[in-house]
């Protein structure tokens, strides 16, 4: 990892690149969604403070555990003048995250489970899958090809 002196208080964004581990891409990115700030320089060129390294470490650990970028973008909206994250900031967020998270593991481990299920039934019906249609009030009572069967069984009586 480049070293930077500490009497440089600005950075490129391929210092910012480097140093944090983001696209230059992805860092125009955020600035873009409002997520870091830049000044410009007379010629036009992006310089960023050195604490926008700590904003980005924060983007990305909250990107990692799922977290949208409107959400982290509100979150750090709400720090005093804009300053940048510390751990007790991380803690405060990530605990007001952590219900929102649980809902979606759980989400993804009922997911997980009926994916079992729809391979073994093979159909991947859009009408009659527990995976594409959820909340099908027939699907409790059968899923997949046995519910098609009795559909064009009932069909074929009319």
């Amino acid at each position: 990892m480049p070293q930077i002196p500490e009497k440089i208080h600005e950075l490129t964004v391929g210092q910012l690149a480097a140093r944090s581990g983001a696209a230059v891409s992805a860092l125009h990115f955020y600035e873009a969604k409002g997520l870091i700030t830049s000044r410009r320089t007379a010629g036009n060129q992006r310089r960023y403070g050195r604490d926008t390294l700590r904003r980005v470490a924060f983007i990305r650990a909250a990107q990692r555990v799922g977290i949208p970028l409107a959400t982290i973008r509100d979150a750090l909206a709400e720090l005093p003048e804009g300053r940048t994250p510390t751990h007790e900031d991380w803690a405060r967020l990530s605990e007001s995250w952590r219900a929102e998270l649980d809902e979606r593991i759980t989400r993804l481990n009922s997911l997980r489970d009926h994916l079992t299920d729809c391979i073994g039934c093979g159909c991947l019906s859009l009408d009659t899958c527990v995976l594409s249609n959820p909340d099908d009030a027939i699907g409790a009572r059968l899923t997949g090809s046995r519910l098609l069967a009795e559909r064009r069984a009932a069909t074929k009586k009319d």
